[in-house]
């Protein structure tokens, strides 16, 4: 059986907090740029970590602390369907929904999760036929042109950052067929928002709630029923889908809806984009060819994960640094900026992946612990951010670990020339130029004009945002989240810090609790307001 330890009880990660950082402002060569570079898949998308402040000494450690951590291992477990989520008991098998690499996986009802993933795929790929062809309709008879996705938290973040990705892919390559809309927040501007701005009759429904009683996908669903009675659509189960666990109330007591696609609880939300959760919204916009290149760049992604060399892993790489920028030099937060305006919401998916994976202070085993988990994580996109916050990053008196990520090519092919450079020359210019100058900076003797540079970053980048980089790219923060905390000793894969507050606010609505006091106050001030 494999060892479950503290980060603080690991013999080389003693050793790593004795290692000082590496001066980025000479160390940073056309040498080490070369070298330090792998590939996160098969050979097109890479990670660069030359500006990261780290050198052969840190690398040497941190192959040691991965293997006494037996992080590989973990890994391997985690693919043959141990129950590594030890809190609640379950396996954790995202992995599979894009392809097999470990053992057959069989539920304790003898089915194979392999081929559930895929059946509940292939369910989706022919509903995808059935609406593109016209022979299911709407239940007034028109031609579907629209799908809203009505879900919160992984039911919508990480669909909505694919979403955003692959657009302008798919419709440069022809392959746009749907329009996709999102509905989140309880807030119901944002349903009428949405719902105002399309016609409903020529709209599928999306809805996404694992255990069938999420509070804001619920009274989303009902908003969105009485809008569609509102407009005259008597029998708006034809144009709704559901997407739940088998034995959810969704499931069970929700009846006649025109397809029901399953998830599993192997899987959270924050995991879910390549299960049924974000590839039927995709497959209906865009088509099976663009879903299943999705998989292909993921699937490609998690193989090459299983390598133990650290210099060849870079999601394990990636997990490594992380942890020692945390731990060691104490950056307590970490800015992921994409130079690609179509990754606008992608940094917002790795927020809910990272933040509430590891935001955890016990460990696996219900104890404290005393060192530091998950990096606050935020992010934006290039060149818009160079000109909001780039100024404390730059002169800021905290040091902010950043991942960027840029592309050689966009994805519309339509530029212009000016200045003797193409705009999107000009993007990637900014690119280069911000990661030199956050490593190196520049010394002037007015302290106002003064860059102490030492910031590091490291860089993802790959010839174009296709959908099957975009796969691989969310395959390389999935597997990095998870190794980081089995470095930490931590549950990644629970999240019972979400729940305290949708119990009070349950509540507060059923007037449960107004003999407290702070309870009744907020109440009178916000929800009784005349």
């Amino acid at each position: 059986m494999i060892n479950y330890k503290n980060l603080n009880e690991l013999e080389n990660f003693k050793i790593l907090e004795g290692i000082a950082p590496e001066v980025l402002k000479t160390a940073l060569t056309g040498k080490r740029i070369k070298e330090y570079d792998i590939t996160i898949e098969g050979d097109s998308i890479h990670y660069n970590y030359a500006s990261k402040q780290i050198n052969e000494n840190h690398l040497k450690i941190f192959q040691d602390l991965s293997d006494e951590a037996n992080l590989i291992e973990k890994y391997k477990e985690v693919l043959d369907g141990e129950k590594i989520n030890i809190s609640e008991n379950r396996k954790v098998l995202h992995h599979l929904t894009r392809g097999q690499i470990g053992k057959d996986v069989i539920e304790d009802n003898k089915e194979n999760m392999r081929e559930f993933f895929q059946s509940e795929l292939e369910k989706i790929y022919n509903l995808a036929k059935q609406i593109h062809s016209g022979n299911i309709k709407s239940a007034n008879g028109k031609k579907f042109k629209n799908v809203v996705q009505i879900g919160i938290g992984g039911s919508s973040l990480g669909p909505k950052a694919l979403y955003s990705s692959i657009k302008n892919y798919a419709k440069k390559h022809n392959l746009a067929l749907m329009n996709g809309y999102f509905i989140s927040n309880i807030d119901p501007d944002e349903s009428e928002e949405v719902l105002s701005s399309i016609n409903v009759d020529e709209t599928l429904f999306i809805i996404v709630s694992k255990s069938g009683n999420t509070l804001e996908t619920k009274a989303n669903m009902q908003f969105l029923i009485n809008k569609l009675k509102l407009n005259g659509i008597k029998e708006y189960k034809k144009q709704i889908v559901i997407i739940t666990l088998k034995d959810s109330l969704l499931a069970i007591e929700e009846k006649g809806y025109l397809e029901y696609f399953f998830m599993h609880d192997s899987i959270g939300g924050r995991f879910s984009p390549t299960s049924a959760v974000g590839l039927a919204l995709l497959t209906l916009c865009f088509t099976e060819k663009i879903v299943k290149e999705i998989i292909k760049g993921a699937n490609k992604a998690d193989k090459k994960a299983l390598n133990k060399n650290v210099k060849d892993n870079a999601p394990l790489l990636a997990a490594l640094i992380s942890i020692y920028e945390r731990n060691v030099l104490n950056y307590s937060s970490n800015c992921i900026i994409a130079y690609s305006k179509a990754m606008e919401n992608f940094y917002l998916h790795l927020q809910q992946l990272e933040m509430e994976s590891n935001g955890k202070s016990v460990n696996r085993f219900n104890e404290t612990i005393n060192y530091k988990t998950v990096r606050i994580i935020w992010g934006g996109i290039g060149t818009d951010v160079q000109h909001s916050f780039f100024q404390m990053l730059h002169q800021g008196t905290d040091i902010v670990p950043m991942d960027f990520i840029g592309f050689n090519e966009t994805q519309l092919k339509e530029d212009i020339i000016s200045d003797n450079s193409s705009s999107n020359d000009k993007l990637k210019a900014n690119l280069i130029a911000q990661i030199i100058a956050f490593s190196k900076g520049k010394e002037n003797s007015n302290k106002n004009k003064n860059f102490k540079g030492e910031r590091p970053s490291a860089l993802i980048y790959s010839k174009e945002l296709t959908p099957y980089a975009i796969g691989s790219i969310l395959s390389h923060y999935e597997n990095k989240v998870m190794f980081e905390g089995f470095l930490l000793n931590i549950n990644s894969f629970d999240q019972e810090g979400v729940q305290l507050g949708k119990i009070l606010a349950n509540q507060i609505l059923k007037n449960d609790n107004f003999e407290d006091e702070v309870i009744e106050s907020y109440s009178k001030k916000i929800l009784k307001q005349n």
